[in-house]
């Protein structure tokens, strides 16, 4: 008896040591900070376009929108990791309401400033497009913190998967797609800066949305962007 009281005391004794040896494994785990950590992977934005080095006599109707929304790979640059770049992959969708019609056909397009004597119900183009964006980053965070402020200055490139121009005057309405016209890689660069959650982002394009044999009255059509907006960052 006192052989089988003292082999459980000795088998519950070790258990015990055991478990809470666990216990503090898992604890320890816990508690564990991940030095490296990556910050805001992914993005989403909402912004204002602005046409800008236009064609004379053009003006923009109404707001002019659009969205962004994709993927950041973050690499740190530094042992603080305040520094990193970040090559991605994204979508974005912009529509521009100006008084420039497009009529025709998609394969001849023929283009016209729409004199203020003439009523229209709709005039816009629009574009989706995906986009190859590059970021220089820093920022202020730490392993604990996911409230920081962030500077970051970008490059992207975007190809044109699908477009569409409309024309109604009431009478008539003219949709075409696929327009020969317009520039199937645009590049840009942009500038995000703000705190937490919240960020504005200023993107000015570098080339013209129309190929050179795009033309009103014999002189091609010259049509950059100027974008504002907020774009969120998330891990």
């Amino acid at each position: 008896m006192m052989r089988l009281f003292l082999g459980c005391f000795l088998f519950l004794s070790f258990f015990k040591g055991f478990s809470q040896e666990a216990a503090f494994s898992i604890d320890t785990l816990n508690v564990k900070i991940d030095s490296l950590y990556r910050e805001d992977q992914f993005y989403a934005g909402l912004n204002y376009n602005s046409i800008v080095k236009k064609p004379e006599g053009l003006s923009q109707e109404k707001i002019s929108f659009g969205f962004t929304a994709g993927f950041l790979r973050d690499f740190p640059l530094n042992k603080s990791r305040t520094f990193a770049v970040a090559p991605g992959i994204g979508l974005s969708f912009n529509n521009y309401i100006q008084n420039m019609s497009i009529v025709g056909t998609n394969n001849n397009p023929i283009y016209s400033i729409i004199p203020s004597t003439v009523n229209h119900d709709k005039n816009r183009f629009e574009q989706l497009r995906v986009e190859l964006p590059i970021e220089l980053r820093w920022r202020n965070s730490t392993p604990e913190s996911f409230q920081f402020f962030r500077i970051y200055g970008g490059f992207k490139v975007s190809y044109l998967l699908y477009d569409k121009s409309v024309y109604d005057d009431g009478n008539e309405k003219i949709v075409i797609k696929n327009n020969k016209d317009f520039e199937e890689l645009l590049y840009g660069v942009y500038l995000s800066m703000g705190y937490s959650a919240f960020n504005l982002q200023v993107y000015y394009g570098l080339n013209s949305f129309f190929k050179s044999t795009a033309q009103i009255d014999s002189i091609s059509i010259t049509m950059n962007t100027l974008s504002v907006g907020v774009v969120f960052y998330i891990l």
